[in-house]
């Protein structure tokens, strides 16, 4: 989190600040100070070499420009109102929502609207994430677009001259961390994309290592973050185009408690004791919920894939709620349904998953993507609200056709999406449960991380900087500063 902080802010200063320098010095300052004489030589270093390529100027030699080319070198007219790069903090500040910058005298009255989004939102999580080597992670960082100029032209962190030093900041946190679980099963956890903005899946990397080491034999588990219609479409449609890795099984999470919700009972709100309906027995609210469950059984199907559906028991759910959870997933097409007491027991409480998961490996996969990545934006959007999440159609605002337009002119087109939508519902809308029908999915915006290499649309509004709630949980938290033993992080 640390290395991403510092590289996402780093890449926000560079914007701003070679905005400023643009904006009070002529052509020829600029370029003396962008390659200034050191001991009576004038070099470019590599990333501007890169540049001058980039810009079709075939000369090495600093002195050589003609006027007209130090001017191209040297500007890069970013156009402020375009700027999507956010300055981040891994801190929960709603006050740094909306800022403004620039208003000390130092800045020559450049000032402009802003925003700080939570670390993990930044698009480098996502890129690291997605990264399977060093140089990969590099090229990637490079491409990372952070405006446009005032010609309309993406404007990158490789324009910028930063790649490199991302790339330094970054160079330690592309190692995957070997942990352990408390009976002592190897972990690895490394990447945290934002599960809403980005895919939300951990990284390609630790993906790759865990499967060197298990061999032939063994088996390699990996979480995708919310439901088949969010986590496992983005962990299909954009983890698995970018890692060339194809799954064996899929395991599917479910809970009493969630389908009761799903089946219309009462609305939860955390730290508040749950009404009856979830401790006590209530068939019917079950058989209800269990069309959520069904539907996310038919999503993971639409990619060829067995499925085994895990039923995560808590001490108040009953016999005869467990056993039709796991009838009504076997009718919708699951391979499998097992209930699990790890929570309870640990390992021994899922030996029979770890069977089932065994046997719908062994059955073997039959993957394809949702959709080919050579269709038009629009048309791939269409396909994730209409077969994923049972939209009937998507409308966009005028704001998202002009970025999708911009995008495909760009050349950008050709992108997987990482739909930024509300986890709580199949729709745009958190309380409507169940499999909501003949809704319309709304598109506010439409986004690019380049670099991590999607375009994602934001169905509604989509907050990317939480906020404190009246009682956060410093309250409990404390240092015994005899034993520098913390307490009440857990």
């Amino acid at each position: 989190i640390h290395a991403i902080t510092a590289a996402n802010n780093l890449l926000a200063a560079a914007i701003d600040t070679r905005i400023l320098h643009e904006n009070s010095q002529t052509d020829k300052a600029l370029y003396n100070r962008l390659v200034p004489s050191v001991n009576g030589v004038r070099e470019f270093s590599s990333i501007q070499l890169a540049r001058l390529k980039k810009l079709g100027i075939n000369k090495t030699d600093p002195n050589t420009l003609t006027e007209e080319e130090i001017g191209k070198f040297a500007r890069l007219n970013i156009d402020p109102s375009t700027i999507t790069w956010q300055r981040v903090l891994d801190t929960n500040d709603r006050f740094l929502r909306k800022i403004t910058i620039g208003q000390a005298p130092t800045e020559k009255g450049y000032s402009r609207q802003a925003q700080f989004d939570i670390a993990v939102a930044s698009e480098i999580m996502a890129v690291l994430a997605l990264a399977d080597s060093l140089a990969d992670m590099k090229e990637r960082l490079g491409r990372m677009v952070v405006a446009s100029d005032k010609s309309g032209q993406p404007v990158t962190a490789e324009d910028l001259g930063v790649t490199g030093a991302l790339t330094v900041l970054m160079k330690d946190a592309i190692k995957p961390n070997l942990m352990q679980t408390l009976e002592g099963t190897p972990v690895f956890v490394h990447a945290g994309p934002f599960a809403n903005i980005a895919h939300g899946n951990s990284s390609v990397l630790a993906d790759k290592i865990a499967l060197k080491l298990v061999g032939q034999e063994g088996f390699v588990v990996t979480e995708a973050g919310f439901g088949a219609d969010i986590g496992m479409e983005k962990f299909f449609n954009i983890k698995c185009r970018a890692s060339g890795l194809v799954p064996n099984a899929v395991v599917l999470v479910a809970t009493v408690r969630a389908l009761k919700m799903h089946g219309g009972g009462p609305s939860v709100t955390a730290g508040v004791p749950l009404k009856k309906e979830y401790t006590e027995e209530n068939i019917q609210l079950v058989a209800d919920g269990c069309c959520n469950l069904q539907k996310q059984i038919q999503i993971a199907q639409l990619f060829g894939v067995p499925v085994i559906v895990a039923l995560n028991v808590f001490k108040t759910d009953t016999r005869a709620e467990i056993d039709l959870v796991c009838e009504l997933a076997r009718r919708a097409g699951a391979f499998d349904a097992v209930p699990c007491y790890h929570w309870s027991v640990g390992g021994k409480g899922s030996v029979e998953l770890a069977r089932a998961v065994r046997d719908a490996a062994n059955k073997g996969s039959r993957f394809r993507f949702l959709y080919d990545v050579q269709l038009p934006i629009v048309e791939k959007i269409r396909t994730i609200a209409q077969t994923v999440y049972g939209a009937k159609d998507i409308e966009l605002s005028p704001e998202a056709q002009s970025k999708i337009d911009r995008y495909t002119q760009q050349g950008f087109g050709n992108l997987p999406i990482c739909m930024a939508k509300t986890h709580l519902s199949l729709s745009h809308q958190p309380d409507k449960k169940g499999v909501p029908r003949d809704f319309i999915l709304p598109i506010s915006d439409v986004r690019a991380s380049i670099g991590a290499g999607f375009i994602y649309p934001l169905v509604g509004t989509m907050s990317t900087m939480p906020g404190l709630p009246t009682r956060p949980c410093f309250y409990d938290i404390d240092l015994d500063t005899e034993t520098e033993q913390v307490k009440g992080l857990f």
